[in-house]
């Protein structure tokens, strides 16, 4: 039974098939070996000829043959028949056997050998292989020698609705942001289906929404998920789940279908103006509270999120503008009032402010909804606290002469308790900046007196710090710097500025300057130094000299005359008077050193001292010279005596090849001259090695004593040269004949 459903199937589509092959195909090709193949049990023709007169020839066809279908999926007790193959060679005698080959012979596609039908052994999926292409053969029962060339086909496998549409990318997620309009595209999505795309509808999908509306549509065909309501607000709902079919056969029934989820998250927009939470915050802060300090919080809630929700707080109004000031917490998006200024409980004890809150960012879009920004009260109340002694001035400035008696009162600071109960304060110095104590301070009513005597030439300035402590309560405490400026008082009388010492030429000039002196005073009047100069009053018709003073407050010397002469007078002092302009004055006496020199005829100086010791002597600049030459030649002799001295210290060196027994002579007499030949043996002088039986070594020098005289003694015609000398000397006179020649 299954069988005959199988061939009521396969003779339903095959004219079908063959029709829908044929008509777009009605072209000439090539016989396949004078044979042409039927499907389902048509008969293959083939003109017979003889092997010798087998001749290749081109036939006309009409129609194209080599495709075969089968349906995937089918199943049945039977295999089911995909078509059959005959030739006309084939007589029925069972002489003919057909064979297979190719894609799944044999195990997806088994021929009868004897009839050749093709059957489907296995289930077939389109999904998996789509076609087959097989090699038909008609071949000798007995001998298996092919009656005629392979023959190439393919079956292909039709397809039928058997996979349903699948999303392969879900779930999806997607954002869109809130109050958009109606149709505002959200995303889109896409499902596959593995059916055939090209045949029938199996691969046709329609795309629904079964879950999510009425918020959202979604476009049949495209896909296209769109908003289906206007204006949908993040902060009523911000997370909406779509569930999406995708059906195939184009949504008619029967087709099978596929779902997905679709996330879509409303993104927030600043829609929402901030709104404080309280209209009025009421903060308490004590008056010695340090500035900068945060004294409280506000906060303006907003329903947005992110940079839609921040806001910038203002103190728009109110009394204590000045000394409060409002910042923005960007993390807690909040307001921090912060103190300015200082506050003082006892003349304003509280204060009221008010703070506004406004979006930082805003939307055009939603103007209309009014202003984004909303305010509030502030109210701020100062507490008293024990506050320390205030002075009545940050710094002091005092004066003093420098010549101010001892304890005399230089100066006064005060200091108050600023609190209520005002507390009685106590005034000292700080030791640390008046280590010498020169100033004290009364206790009680801040009286600063002398301790000790003042110079303004050994300081201008003294800085101290007086200190205000409250009696009943010691760790409240006040420093305030005091500078004292000594002032000048003329204590000190003007001097030279220098030391002095001026140079006096022998062929100066009637008038001519000697020398220019300044004066100092470490005195400072308010209008400057002014001197005067003069001479002492015994002094005042001096001779030789005269003062003069300059427009720069210094003085110049003038000689009287000239014809100054430096062997009569080498020094004048001249004893000069200097008085400043202070009241009363003060004067003192300098002294300045005039020396008389020699100088050339353009007036410099060449020499003060050294002619002025010599020239009164007497003697000339020759005799000096000759003085001085004598002086270098004595230095002379010394020089080359010593040097001889040393030489005589030297070895003596003998200049001849002769022994040095015959030329060195130990003797203790001093001889008569030439003529004393008694007091000398000549033949001891000849022959000196006899005497006592010494034998000087030649290795040693010779130790010889010094002679007392030198002296020439001629004998046979032979002279001796006798030299006082020492070993040590460094040559030695030889004995000469009479030809004055050396032996």
């Amino acid at each position: 039974m299954p069988e005959r459903l199988a061939e009521m199937l396969l003779d339903l589509w095959t004219p079908l098939i063959i029709l829908w092959i044929t008509l777009p195909s009605c072209i000439y090709m090539a016989p396949m070996n004078q044979s042409q193949v039927l499907m389902n049990g048509s008969r293959l023709e083939l003109s017979r000829l003889s092997e010798e007169q087998r001749i290749l020839n081109r036939s006309k066809r009409g129609w194209v043959w080599n495709q075969m279908f089968v349906l995937e999926e089918f199943s049945g007790p039977e295999p089911i028949l995909v078509g059959r193959l005959h030739t006309d060679l084939d007589p029925g005698s069972k002489k003919i056997k057909y064979i297979l080959s190719g894609d799944g012979a044999g195990t997806i596609f088994q021929i009868n050998d004897i009839t050749g039908d093709i059957h489907a052994i296995k289930r077939l999926d389109r999904e998996e292989k789509a076609e087959y292409t097989l090699t038909a053969q008609a071949v000798d029962w007995e001998t298996n020698k092919p009656l005629e060339p392979p023959s190439e086909f393919i079956i292909k496998v039709q397809d039928i609705n058997d996979n349903a549409p699948e999303f392969l990318n879900g779930p999806y997620h997607a954002t869109v942001p809130e109050m958009s309009i109606l149709g505002t595209s959200v995303t889109n999505v896409t499902a596959t289906d593995a059916d055939d795309p090209v045949y029938g509808n199996s691969a046709k999908l329609v795309y629904s929404i079964l879950e999510g509306q009425p918020y959202f549509s979604i476009e049949p065909e495209t896909a296209i998920i769109k908003t289906a309501l206007p204006n949908m607000d993040r902060e009523a709902k911000e997370e909406y789940l779509v569930v999406i079919q995708a059906k195939d056969m184009g949504g008619h029934s029967g087709g099978l279908s596929g779902t997905t989820t679709l996330t879509v998250t409303l993104t927030d927009v600043n829609d929402n103006p901030p709104k404080f939470a309280q209209s009025l915050y009421h903060f308490s802060v004590p008056e010695d509270v340090v500035l900068g300090t945060a004294i409280g919080r506000v906060k303006a809630n907003d329903q947005d999120i992110g940079e839609n929700a921040q806001s910038s707080y203002d103190i728009i109004d109110g009394d204590g503008t000045a000394l409060f000031e409002v910042t923005s917490d960007a993390q807690a998006q909040d307001g921090v009032i912060r103190l300015r200024k200082p506050l003082d409980f006892e003349t304003k004890k509280s204060y009221t402010l008010k703070v506004e809150a406004a979006n930082v960012h805003t939307d055009p879009r939603f103007s209309s909804r009014g202003p984004f920004k909303d305010t509030a009260t502030v109210k701020i109340v100062v507490e008293d606290a024990d506050e320390p002694p205030v002075f009545s001035s940050p710094t002091y400035l005092l004066e003093v002469h420098e010549n101010a008696a001892l304890n005399s009162v230089i100066g006064q600071v005060t200091a108050r308790d600023p609190d209520i109960t005002s507390s009685p304060i106590r005034f000292s110095i700080d030791r640390h900046t008046d280590l010498e104590r020169q100033f004290n301070i009364n206790a009680d009513d801040g009286k600063i007196t002398l301790a000790t005597p003042l110079d303004r030439e050994l300081s201008v300035w003294h800085n101290i710090t007086i200190i205000a402590t409250e009696i009943r309560n010691h760790s409240q405490i006040s420093r305030v710097p005091v500078a004292i400026k000594v002032l000048d008082v003329n204590d000190n009388a003007p001097e030279f500025a220098s030391e002095y010492e001026a140079f006096l030429c022998e062929n100066g000039k009637p008038g001519q300057v000697i020398q220019t002196v300044s004066a100092m005073d470490k005195d400072d009047p308010k209008n400057g130094h002014y001197f005067l100069y003069s001479l002492l009053p015994e002094m005042v018709n001096n001779p030789n000299f005269t003062i003069k003073k300059n427009e720069d407050n210094s003085l110049s010397i003038l000689a009287k005359h000239n014809g100054f002469n430096r062997q009569k007078q080498e020094v004048y002092l001249l004893p000069i008077i200097i008085s400043d302009s202070g009241n009363p004055p003060l004067s003192s006496t300098s002294t300045l050193t005039i020396r008389v020199c020699g100088c050339s005829s353009d007036g410099v100086v060449q020499s003060c001292n050294v002619e002025a010791y010599v020239l009164p002597i007497g003697l000339s600049m020759g005799a000096l010279i000759a003085i001085l030459a004598c002086i270098i030649l004595l230095l002379v002799i010394v020089v080359l005596f010593v040097t001889l001295r040393r030489h005589k210290n030297e070895p003596l060196i003998i200049k001849d090849d002769e022994d040095v027994r015959e030329n060195i002579i130990r003797y203790d007499d001093e001889g008569g001259g030439e003529e004393d030949t008694e007091a000398f043996d000549i033949a001891t002088l000849q022959n000196p090695d006899g005497i006592n039986g010494f034998l000087p070594r030649k290795d040693i020098k010779p130790d010889l004593q010094f002679m007392p005289r030198k002296g020439v003694v001629r004998r046979n015609n032979t002279e001796f040269c006798l030299k006082r000398k020492s070993v040590q000397n460094k040559g030695f006179d030889e004995p000469r004949g009479p030809g004055n020649k050396r032996k």
